[in-house]
């Protein structure tokens, strides 16, 4: 694997950890405190994340194909 495409792997596997853990924040007793406006903010920041994830992983298939 190059060293660009190293760097993709490592960045998918960054941003996952950060989805796992909004995910587990959102899930939590905390958000349901928060604005519903915060709220808003943050699932669709997970939203994105996701989304970014996925193109992530498509990329790194490409990769290998």
């Amino acid at each position: 694997m190059l060293a660009f495409q190293q760097c993709v792997v490592d960045e998918k596997a960054e941003l996952d950890k950060k989805i796992a853990a909004l995910g587990e924040f959102i899930g939590g007793k905390i958000f349901t405190w928060l604005p519903l406006a915060d709220q808003w903010l943050l699932t669709t920041q997970m939203h994105f994340m996701c989304s970014y994830s996925a193109i992530l992983s498509q990329r790194i298939t490409r990769f290998v194909s």
